[in-house]
């Protein structure tokens, strides 16, 4: 079986972070460990969120745990600090590590601003550069590419020209729904042609966790032997069953369904 290693948040809720990364491993038969940087919670009337990071030398307890053992592929969420962002390049580098998705989570949902900044300008100079494949959402790959807000397709070109530039061997912006159009759009870019992932677009609010679902399904899909390009396919397919399938957790949020793809 291919092992995986996902680098990232717990989420207490359970629909995204590293919750969300192992069901997605379990569903595409790879083992699947983990290295927490952060905890966040939820304020139960508010759904606030509450981020608290773990100490930089835990985390690379973790992560020397893990790589004892050894992996096909891994991916990041969540990086809790500048230091844990140095952490994870340095252990990608010392370990020769060749399958690495870097999801460069910046807000938790439900937020607007990004996190702490510094991280994005650590994430932009000392993990994209390690990049087998990088997954910003629209907000996430402005920010790499030092754009303002991205609203067109040629936009979304021009942020992916600009994030291969910085070292990333391949990138897949996520346009989802958010153009006005009957379909769900993803750009994938490898620095050479463009592909649009398309899909029927699906009008719910029921997509907790899905930016990490889909870059868990692309670690796992290359863990198990696909080309990037594959990879990313197979992923936007299994994502896309996941959100079809959400389901009300509460009255705030609503995650996807991990198992969906599977049970059609």
């Amino acid at each position: 079986m291919k092992k995986t290693l996902t680098l990232a948040g717990s989420d207490s809720s359970g629909g995204a972070g590293i919750q969300a990364d192992l069901k997605t491993f379990q569903e595409h038969d790879v083992y699947g460990m983990t290295a927490i940087t952060s905890i966040v919670a939820m304020k139960p009337d508010t759904w606030g969120h509450d981020v608290t990071a773990i100490d930089v030398a835990i985390v690379e307890k973790q992560l020397d745990t893990i790589l004892s053992v050894g992996i096909d592929a891994m991916k990041t969420g969540m990086l809790g600090s500048v230091d844990i962002i140095k952490l994870g390049a340095k252990k990608i580098k010392a370990h020769g590590i060749d399958k690495v998705v870097i999801d460069p989570v910046m807000v938790c949902k439900g937020e607007h601003e990004v996190l702490q900044p510094e991280n994005t300008d650590a994430m932009r100079e000392l993990l994209l550069p390690l990049a087998t494949i990088t997954t910003p959402n629209l907000f996430e790959a402005a920010q790499l590419a030092q754009m303002k807000p991205i609203q067109t397709l040629d936009e979304m070109k021009e942020a992916a020209e600009k994030i291969i530039a910085l070292g990333a061997k391949n990138v897949v912006i996520k346009g989802g729904k958010a153009f006005m159009k009957a379909q769900a759009i993803d750009l994938f870019y490898d620095g050479e042609s463009f592909v649009v992932l398309e899909k029927e677009k699906l009008e719910t609010s029921y997509n907790h966790g899905a930016g990490c679902t889909f870059a868990a399904a692309i670690t796992s899909n290359l863990a198990n032997g696909d080309s990037v390009q594959v990879a990313v396919s197979k992923a936007k397919d299994f994502v896309h069953a996941a959100i079809k399938n959400g389901f009300k957790l509460n009255a705030f949020v609503g995650p996807v369904m991990h198992g969906a793809y599977n049970k059609k």
